[in-house]
């Protein structure tokens, strides 16, 4: 017991020094030089997507960043998505509408899509958007600034979430909990390891002529997880990459209810623990249930050390990721309980080989 106790301390300790290295290097965006002004090619897959597109494409159209091209790939939707995108295209020659001809075999919807729009897209940077983002200020010169920089082929972000009701309280901030307490940020850009490897699929930002050489979306064709895998492939081929969270400048609601964040976030949790789900169930248990053998076998100086722990690692999670601490406190206990659910999930998802994403089944 005395051991297992002393092995969780640790576990929080080396937890709270990596949450503290995200709150520390926070990586801000450089502004970009006046003289530089590539075309960037911005790319939207987008399936039923009529309640976000428009407010994107708005977003777009007020960014500081003028020099661009919008291609909007509507994958068989059945909704109004197709007929938005026209709306914008009729008075901006800017945007384009790419309408797909069906899913051929072996693919993804969105990696299809992605992978379709790369291929008409003629900027010198592709940004891969989620048609669910929100973006403002000057987020693409910004990222374009940064990628510059730093020479890199890949730059991702992890927006701000955007949280309306308990089952999106009890549910989205555990993504930014893994996140932050097990990766320095900071590490994705200076390390070359493909173990310190982070991307997301909300926002993606190539060299183009990496992608075009690389075509990542068809390498990761049916990849349920194609943006990690993505960043860990180039990782690997030494292409540098980076990997931001909590910028205020880009945000998104992922999930409306706590059914579609449980059937969403149970598709890729078991990624953030290097696809081990041993080491998944190994995280859940110790953050939820690690506090039982501290607080038995441990002296009192340092079980009050370890809650501390665990409470500053909450609110610096919060506060990097601008959601709200003191709710983030209030629903922790909660929020493991639904980590717990996820991982449940993602197994009986693996067992079944199959699951329901936007209407379609996904092996």
């Amino acid at each position: 017991m005395i051991i297992a106790a002393w092995i969780i301390f640790i576990f929080t300790a080396i937890q709270f020094g990596v949450v503290l290295l995200n709150a520390i290097f926070r990586q801000p965006l450089p502004p970009c030089p006046n003289d530089f002004n590539p075309l960037v090619s911005i790319l939207i897959p987008a399936r039923n997507e009529e309640q976000n597109i428009g407010r994107l494409l708005t977003d777009i159209q007020q960014q500081e960043w003028q020099n661009f091209e919008v291609l909007v790939f509507n994958d068989q939707s059945t909704d109004k998505t197709a007929e938005i995108v026209e709306l914008f295209s009729k008075t901006d020659q800017r945007f384009q509408l790419l309408n797909s001809d069906g899913l051929p075999d072996g693919w993804l919807g969105k990696n299809y899509g992605c992978y379709q729009l790369a291929q008409k897209a003629k900027g010198t940077y592709f940004l891969f958007l989620d048609a669910d983002v929100r973006i403002s200020g000057t987020i693409i010169a910004g990222t374009i600034a940064k990628v510059q920089q730093h020479q890199l082929g890949l730059l991702s972000i992890f927006p701000k979430q955007m949280m309306r009701s308990w089952g999106e309280y009890l549910t989205v901030p555990n993504m930014n909990f893994i996140l932050l307490s097990l990766l320095p940020l900071v590490f994705v850009r200076l390390l070359p390891f493909s173990s310190m490897a982070a991307a997301n699929g909300q926002f993606m930002l190539f060299d183009a002529k990496t992608y075009r050489e690389r075509q990542p979306h068809q390498t990761f064709r049916d990849n349920k997880v194609e943006d990690i895998s993505i960043a860990q492939s180039f990782k690997k081929d030494k292409i540098r990459i980076a990997c931001l969270a909590g910028n205020p400048s880009i945000s998104c609601r992922m999930y409306s209810s706590f059914s579609d964040a449980v059937n969403g976030f149970s598709k890729n949790v078991i990624m953030f623990f290097g696809n081990s789900g041993i080491l998944a169930v190994l995280f859940w248990l110790i953050t939820t249930l690690g506090f039982i053998p501290v607080l038995i076998a441990l002296p009192k100086a340092v079980v009050l050390a370890y809650f501390l722990m665990l409470l500053t690692i909450r609110v610096l999670i919060s506060i990097v990721s601008y959601q709200n601490p003191l709710k983030t406190l209030l629903l922790a206990i909660p929020q493991q309980v639904v980590l717990g659910i996820f991982i449940i999930k993602a197994f009986l998802n693996k067992s079944k080989k199959a699951y329901q994403w936007k209407g379609r089944t996904i092996s």
